[in-house]
């Protein structure tokens, strides 16, 4: 039977994955754009028709246009979209499946633990005399509580999930990261990418320009940002493991260190494999014990120090 703790370790898995798809988007987005380019480069024509929707009819048929680029300014276009939308796009998601796993979490744990919630919170009778069960009424807590959640700040959000949870986010520079790519997600979306005082309250000291100054969104940033998700998944499974234990995070994290291993004996037997290639027969001769020691080493640890 699958334990409280399990279920929160599948939940914190299966937002990573979405974590990796879009990594691996990315990276095939970034490819097709050199594929792009490359055809157009070596196309032998300087002028180039492309058809794209600019319509939907009311008989379910898109409505097509067609413009034709030259090539300088189909080149620019796909530079438009790798280096500037990839990246927008992207820190968009990945804001959104942060958001969503942190949310999940805290909903599992109050549904599964009711006590948390405060006792002197209000609820609407209505809701009361139309639930079905009790079950219904504790949901209807859990997601009045949660929705209210929603509207406070990273830094507010983050005491309310320590004050539910246990866990102190706030004590995690992976979480203090999220809080600057949050803030970055929203001036995007709110202020066209202008940073403004309330960017700088979010960010605090991790702030990357001044007021009124445009907020850089990079291919690189993206791939930070990527980084920083993954190390919060990696905190969440840890601490929640801490204080409801996982055998599937444990033995997922046992089965990680013996491949780590695994990997580290592969890579010094190739050091070694590499070392013979490369000995040259007057280095075997002058040297046979030392061949000798490098050919059947009794431990990888002997043969590095040689």
């Amino acid at each position: 039977m699958e334990s409280f703790g399990d279920k929160l370790y599948r939940k914190v898995d299966n937002q990573r994955s979405q974590l990796f798809i879009q990594g691996e988007l990315a990276e095939l987005t970034y490819q097709s754009y050199q594929l792009s380019i490359s055809t157009v480069d070596n196309g032998k024509s300087d002028n180039f028709e492309v058809t794209f929707p600019i319509g939907y009819k009311a008989d379910n048929t898109s409505i097509n246009g067609t413009r034709t680029y030259t090539k300088d300014d189909l080149i620019s276009r796909y530079e438009y979209i790798c280096y500037s939308q990839l990246p927008i796009n992207g820190i968009y998601q990945l804001v959104t499946i942060t958001e969503v796993l942190l949310i999940d979490i805290l909903r599992d744990i109050l549904l599964e633990f009711p006590n948390k919630i405060p006792s002197k919170r209000k609820i609407d009778a209505e809701l009361v005399l139309e639930a079905g069960s009790l079950d219904e009424v504790k949901n209807s807590i859990v997601n009045s509580l949660i929705n209210e959640l929603n509207y406070k700040s990273p830094r507010e959000f983050a005491e309310e999930f320590e004050k539910y949870t246990g866990i102190k986010l706030l004590e995690q520079p992976a979480f203090h990261k999220y809080i600057e790519l949050k803030a970055t997600r929203d001036i995007y979306i709110h202020n066209s990418g202008v940073a403004n005082s309330i960017y700088l309250n979010k960010a605090g000291t991790l702030s990357r320009v001044r007021i009124d100054e445009f907020l850089p969104v990079t291919i690189q940033y993206f791939l930070e940002s990527y980084e920083c998700c993954l190390q919060l998944t990696e905190v969440l499974e840890l601490l929640l493991n801490k204080i409801w234990p996982s055998l599937v995070y444990q033995e997922s994290r046992q089965k990680h260190k013996i491949g780590i291993e695994e990997q580290q004996k592969a890579a010094i037997e190739k050091i070694i494999e590499n070392k013979e290639d490369t000995t040259s027969a007057e280095e075997i001769k002058e040297k046979p014990k030392r061949r000798k020691a490098i050919a059947a080493p009794k431990s990888p640890t002997k043969a590095i120090k040689g």
